[in-house]
């Protein structure tokens, strides 16, 4: 069972207070010294959420900016205001991180809405000359801003807080990349070195296609790492993604040929077709190496597609080679990854067979009892 989440407000209303003293007034300095105080006597006690804690340097850098005597100090303020930015854009960042390959900056704060000056405002304080102290004070504002948008107005009130909405590409058209490199590869042995980088290439570009993903479902639920997400949230949220990746490679054209002429299947055998597993083992064995649970998603997708067909079998829809091709490629992946001296915790082989005793199970209990 997951634990409560530990957070320092003892409710919703001191929260909004909280948020009343930042932002009802910019200019009125008195209530953002009361959250500044408040805020800082939770970070005592507790870990603050990154949103919250980005939120306190903002705010303690604003009043310094507000007291002659330190405003004089231009270099200071313009650190402070630096170093506050560089913090909110890589604490918002690096959790999102998910991927087996490194993601941009840029790449990562633009599925999270984050404006795009920002990252290059904090890649100018980072690794350039230090930016002018208006421009560091336009940054703070918008920063301010994009944290009350995104953080405090949602954390306050989820239910009326809009749905944020990302955009993911589609991963077809690398994945018929991929198809066409290796086909070619397969076809003509001496273009393997002529096609190496590029074939590694697109296999990066799936494992990016699922980074990209992560971050689409954090958004689309409204989690940006604000919290610390536990092992199990992060499984689950692998596995979602990992079934929309299965569910691309089971349509037609990829793992099973478009043209039912080369469904043509080993006769000594219950396997897919030679040239396929040619073209797809080595994405498939990738996969399954960066992410374990891939093998069991997949067989599990494939079951799922296969009782679905038998449903719309009945009512007098079937296509026949397909759902031979697909459950060919369950067998395949059962034998290649649940043998005897396999490393899987779980036997996707078990897991099939309860998948299919508990959908059929029912029905064959219904026809013996009647037979």
């Amino acid at each position: 069972m997951q634990l409560p989440r530990r957070v320092p407000w003892t409710s919703i209303a001191e929260l909004d207070q909280i948020c009343t003293w930042i932002y009802e007034d910019e200019n009125d300095l008195g209530p953002k010294i009361l959250a500044v105080n408040k805020l800082t006597a939770w970070k005592a006690v507790t870990a603050l959420p990154h949103a919250m804690e980005s939120t306190l340097a903002f705010l303690v850098v604003v009043l310094d900016d507000s007291v002659p005597s330190k405003a004089a100090f231009s270099l200071s303020l313009r650190q402070n205001y630096a170093a506050a930015i560089i913090r909110l854009v890589n604490g918002l960042v690096d959790p999102l991180q998910l991927g087996v390959y490194a993601r941009s900056i840029a790449s990562i704060s633009h599925q999270l809405g984050l404006p795009l000056w920002l990252v290059e405002l904090r890649h100018a304080s980072t690794h350039e000359d230090l930016p002018s102290l208006e421009l560091l004070r336009e940054g703070a504002r918008q920063s301010m801003t994009w944290l009350l948008q995104n953080y405090w107005l949602p954390t306050i009130n989820p239910y009326i807080a809009p749905v944020p909405q990302t955009t993911l590409r589609s991963i077809v058209p690398t994945l018929k990349e991929y198809k066409a490199l290796l086909k070619e590869t397969i076809r003509d042995e001496s273009l393997r070195s002529r096609h190496k980088l590029a074939i590694a290439n697109a296999i990066k570009d799936v494992e990016r296609w699922i980074a990209e993903a992560k971050v689409a479902l954090n958004v689309s639920t409204g989690d940006l790492g604000w919290e610390n997400v536990t092992a199990v949230d992060q499984d689950a949220k692998e596995r979602y993604v990992l079934e929309r990746l299965s569910d691309e490679l089971l349509a037609k054209g990829i793992l099973v040929p478009l043209s039912k002429k080369k469904r043509t299947f080993p006769s000594d055998s219950f396997l897919p077709p030679e040239f396929s597993v040619q073209l797809w083992k080595p994405l498939l064995l990738h996969l399954q190496t960066t992410h374990p649970n891939f093998a069991s998603v997949l067989v599990h997708r494939i079951l799922s597609c296969l009782l679905s067909e038998s449903d719309s079998a009945s009512a007098g829809s079937t296509n026949s080679s397909f759902d031979a091709c697909l459950a060919r490629w369950a067998k395949w992946a059962i034998d290649t990854w649940d043998s005897d001296d396999s490393d899987m915790e779980v036997s996707i082989r078990k897991e099939a067979a309860v998948s299919l005793i508990t959908v059929l199970g029912p029905g064959l209990s219904f026809a013996r009892k009647n037979a």
